[in-house]
């Protein structure tokens, strides 16, 4: 079979880890060696994966563009990139990596650990809610790219209109204190929750309206993926990966990154249409089943180490 050495590298490395992974490559002798890292790491592991003669992967997950002069050095260390979105896919082509050494596999949920159904008293009392409030959240680090700055000032005018309802904010990040006192500044208060950052998002996604992302970039969203396969509808930015997520008027709305007006418009049509949230929240689970399951991710996966090393299917 087919013998992979996967590397979740993460942070920068001195030059000493180059011999200390070619100690290892050499030692463990893999077919193909398949790199998930960033800052720095992807270049010392290439370069490793280099001297050591292994085919080697990258997989890239994000969408933060670099300069063709880093794009046509850097990537000549991987004989494929793998890409989790194909708007990931078409910012490097963008760039100028080749597209045939670019392949999209997107990646995956367990839909099935995300159907346990919402626990609602215990979900109202974690938040300090009342039963019937309606309830939209955002799930993303606290920075700029992720638009919390846009979803906020579209809250004014939405409050006005739906007086009980509540925004959990999920995540953390250096715009902590900046949104906090954007929330003060715009008298959302008792509206805006500053929610923190929690590992039960699957206990919490299936006890939300909806759940609203507006990013002004994205390589694709875990969180989206997440919402989605609880039967979640979601409101997203019509950016980076997330209409490959994102169905505009069949798993939820998309629109414009930036545009506060459309978002507010947006959430107004799924806060009054309890119907239309069902329809979508339910489109949204069968497409993560169809397009976003495990085995798929693994046989796109597979399917990039065969081409490398020449192997037939029932070998790996």
């Amino acid at each position: 079979g087919i013998r992979v050495l996967e590397l979740p590298l993460r942070g920068d490395h001195d030059l000493l880890f180059i011999w200390r992974l070619l100690g290892v490559l050499k030692r463990e002798q893999p077919d193909v060696v398949h790199l998930h890292s960033r800052r720095g790491a992807d270049v010392l592991g290439g370069i490793a994966a280099r001297l050591a003669g292994v085919k080697t992967v990258l997989s890239r997950r994000v969408d933060n563009p670099e300069s063709p002069f880093v794009v046509k050095w850097k990537y000549r260390l991987y004989d494929r990139v793998i890409t989790i979105s194909q708007g990931i896919a078409n910012v490097l082509q963008g760039e100028g990596l080749p597209a045939e050494k670019l392949v999209c596999v997107r990646s995956a949920v367990d839909v099935e650990t995300l159907q346990g159904g919402c626990d609602r008293r215990w979900f109202n009392e974690t938040f300090g809610l009342n039963e019937g409030d309606p309830v939209v959240a955002v799930v993303a680090q606290l920075i700029p790219r992720k638009g919390h700055r846009v979803l906020l000032q579209a809250l004014p005018e939405l409050v006005a209109r739906y007086p009980d309802l509540r925004v959990l904010i999920f995540g953390q990040g250096p715009m902590q204190q900046e949104i906090a006192g954007l929330i003060e500044e715009l008298g959302l208060e008792k509206h805006a929750v500053m929610a923190g950052f929690r590992e039960d998002l699957q206990r919490i996604l299936p006890c939300l309206h909806l759940l609203v992302h507006p990013a002004l970039k994205e390589g694709l969203g875990i969180a989206l993926l997440q919402a989605a396969s609880c039967g979640l509808p979601i409101i997203a930015s019509d950016a980076g990966g997330m209409p490959e997520v994102v169905e505009d008027g069949v798993t939820g709305r998309l629109v414009a990154p930036g545009d506060e007006t459309a978002l507010r418009q947006a959430l107004e049509q799924l806060l009054d249409d309890a119907e239309l949230r069902r329809s979508m929240g339910e489109a949204g689970r069968e497409k993560m089943y169809r397009e976003f399951s495990v085995e798929r991710m693994v046989e796109g996966n597979l399917q990039v180490y065969r081409e490398l090393t020449g192997a037939v299917a029932d070998e790996a």
